[in-house]
């Protein structure tokens, strides 16, 4: 939805950490600002931590199995943090967070579902927590045991080239992910390096009277290039990989819609295989095959959409991303080379 037309609007920020017996936490404020009639206020404002989105996340994969959902960024692992309650560790969390959000709240299906409306306005979310599974789910689970281990006959071509689509792209993104992080390992050592460098410039002008200007100056020249690389290097960290990481995640999200889809059409051919063998009579409402095949095609048709929707937000995403990587390097040794003139 472009600007003019969206009528929900969601931000996460202000992150605040939680210090109590048993554990220790961070919770992030949600805002939301909407002209919607299904909400009761025009803005809200509620506090959520990590395990209420990954609920919301869980719900709408119960009752949207047939919607591409954004994928959460992972729960311990952010590349190239170790510490979970850092400054950077927590910022690159909420910068995720944010984008999970959003991209559910800019769907014209998902922003819709009953359980992204609790999240975003209910003060007291645990409530609806203990509430068991869906029927929908169970259903699911219900299709999922009786289509194991059934052979599909007529898979339309157009998913299968998805499916190939999306597990060449995970491996590339992969690959690039690993190549990336290697650079950013190589570009930390060498800082470390430059960083010991540079004061042994500084401590021998000290001891060269007619040297000791220009020793200064390599002092002080490393130690601008070290900031211009350390500048580098968190730009990769934190605008980069998580970038990377979030589509690779999607990914594997995607394949496990298009597992459901295959999971339905299985469920449609076998009762239309059970109903050849029965020779079922027609009544006057539609039979289980009717309701199997229309079950297929609202997966194909919300599957082809999300995929299109998907295709054109991946476009934009690495667009923005690789052109501001590039102006970032270009950005770096610019100023390497002014600083060695």
């Amino acid at each position: 939805m472009d600007g003019e037309t969206r009528d929900l609007f969601v931000t996460v920020d202000d992150p605040k950490k939680h210090v109590c017996t048993m554990e220790t936490y961070i919770t992030y404020r949600i805002m939301t600002k909407t002209t919607r009639v299904e909400f009761d206020f025009p803005e809200y404002s509620i506090r959520r931590r990590y395990q209420d989105f990954d609920w919301l996340k869980n719900k709408l994969e119960e009752t949207q199995p047939t919607h591409f959902i954004p994928p959460l960024p992972e729960k311990f692992v952010v590349k190239g943090v170790v510490d979970r309650f850092s400054e950077e560790f927590v910022e690159t969390r909420r910068r995720a967070l944010d984008k999970f959000l959003k991209r559910i709240a800019d769907h014209p299906v998902l922003s819709f579902n009953e359980h992204f409306h609790v999240f975003l306005t209910s003060k007291d979310l645990n409530s609806h927590k203990k509430q068991g599974a869906t029927l929908l789910s169970k259903m699911g689970e219900s299709v999922r045991y009786v289509t194991s281990g059934y052979k599909l006959r007529n898979r339309p071509l157009e998913f299968s080239a998805i499916g190939e689509y999306l597990d060449t792209f995970a491996l590339k993104l992969g690959t690039i992910d690993r190549i990336a992080q290697r650079i950013i390992k190589e570009e930390v050592e060498y800082l470390v390096e430059l960083r010991e460098y540079g004061p042994v410039y500084s401590t021998w002008s000290a001891l060269e009277g007619e040297l000791s200007e220009p020793l200064e100056g390599v002092s002080a020249c490393v130690g601008n290039c070290s900031t211009a690389l350390e500048e580098l290097t968190e730009d990769m960290t934190e605008d980069f990989l998580p970038v990377l990481r979030e589509y690779i995640l999607y990914s594997e999200s995607m394949k496990n819609v298009l597992k459901k889809r295959d999971q339905v059409q299985a469920e449609y051919e076998a009762k239309l295989d059970a109903a050849a063998l029965r020779r079922e009579e027609r009544t006057g409402g539609p039979t289980e095959v009717e309701k199997c095949q229309d079950k297929v095609e609202c997966f194909n048709a919300d599957l082809k959409a999300d995929m299109e929707r998907w295709q054109n937000n991946k476009r934009q995403d690495f667009r923005q991303l690789l052109m501001g990587m590039a102006d970032k390097n270009i950005q770096y040794y610019e100023k390497v080379k002014r600083i060695n003139i």
